[in-house]
């Protein structure tokens, strides 16, 4: 089976007009779009009130955005007191890379940029003395939240990014509003991130989605298999379209780097999709599987209770393969 968990088709299930009709919501967030179908007797501003949630993530994490708090720290600046977005993002991000061993770490944010593939794009030739010099500048034990609600970062280039997170923390936060409505039945899809609660209350049935086929088209996508979500968030990475060719070298760069050796070359590791409790946490570990390698991924799976995972990977002879873990089996449909 070749598999790529890139993005989500959404079954949707048109209904008769009645307290089990969802309310459709569509709009533009984190640099992608956003649909959700919700269940609600209350007549709301939802749009409005998503949209201001949206805004409040990227005025505190969005290196996009000049005067964001994550890029006023970039510049250099160690006297802003963060906000609880930012606070809880970088204690999120502390925990998955204490718990990958590094694996996953905000402050590539050097090697992003250099690479091409961040919100400053210097595009430098990444000889082996560049990277030497970058990688002085990468590792989040460089860093510290104190106690103050300041950052202290060990050099003034570190540079956050938050990419890896962020966006799961978003669509958290939007589960959160809507639940502080008394929403208790939602499904929110950005960007291919997924936050699933309660159920499709037209069906009676858990939250259904799809996973792409690794070589579907852009212009049109196929799905090779369903999976169904109650209470649990879904996110995905993976190199199948994100990468870079260097215009002077020829040389192929992939999206996810590995902050242990600053490469930015692929591991066994195709695709990745994670089930977690949280979408912030199942964002953060999908891109660390694909910078730890199948084996490294596996290991660390047996230690991650409420983590679950699907991996496409290249075998020794570079046929496609699939490792599922027990409780990811679970959630497959027929």
């Amino acid at each position: 089976m070749k598999y790529l968990a890139l993005s989500f088709l959404l079954v949707l299930t048109s209904c008769d007009k009645n307290k089990n009709t969802p309310i459709h919501l569509q709009g533009e967030a984190f640099g992608t779009t956003y649909n959700i179908q919700l269940y609600s007797e209350k007549d709301l501003n939802f749009k409005k009130a998503i949209d201001s949630v949206i805004d409040a993530v990227n005025y505190s994490v969005s290196t996009y955005i000049p005067e964001s708090d994550i890029s006023k720290i970039n510049r250099g600046d160690s006297t802003l007191v963060v906000d609880a977005i930012f606070k809880e993002v970088f204690e999120i991000s502390e925990d998955v890379n204490r718990k990958t061993n590094g694996y996953f770490d905000p402050t590539i944010g050097v090697l992003r940029n250099a690479y091409g593939f961040g919100d400053v794009k210097h595009l430098n030739v990444i000889d082996s003395t560049t990277l030497d010099s970058l990688m002085n500048y990468v590792g989040f034990h460089k860093v510290k939240l104190k106690a103050n609600g300041t950052v202290s970062k060990e050099y003034p280039q570190i540079y956050f990014d938050f990419n890896a997170v962020a966006k799961g923390f978003g669509i958290d936060c939007i589960g959160r509003y809507l639940e502080s409505k008394g929403i208790s039945n939602y499904l929110i899809e950005l960007g291919g991130e997924i936050l699933a609660k309660g159920q499709n209350l037209k069906s009676q049935q858990d939250w259904i989605v799809g996973i792409e086929t690794v070589d579907s088209e852009l212009t049109d996508r196929s799905y090779e298999a369903t999976v169904k979500l109650k209470n649990i968030a879904m996110a995905s990475s993976g190199n199948y379209r994100k990468f870079r060719i260097d215009s002077a070298t020829g040389k192929r760069y992939v999206h996810t780097l590995n902050p242990l050796t600053g490469s930015a070359e692929k591991s066994d590791v195709t695709s990745a999709t994670v089930l977690a409790e949280t979408c912030a946490m199942a964002d953060a570990y999908a891109t660390s599987f694909m910078a730890l390698g199948l084996e490294k991924s596996k290991n660390l799976l047996e230690n991650l209770p409420g983590v679950e995972a699907y991996l496409t990977f290249n075998d020794s002879v570079n046929n496609h393969q699939v490792f599922i873990t027990k409780g990811f089996k679970r959630q497959l449909g027929n």
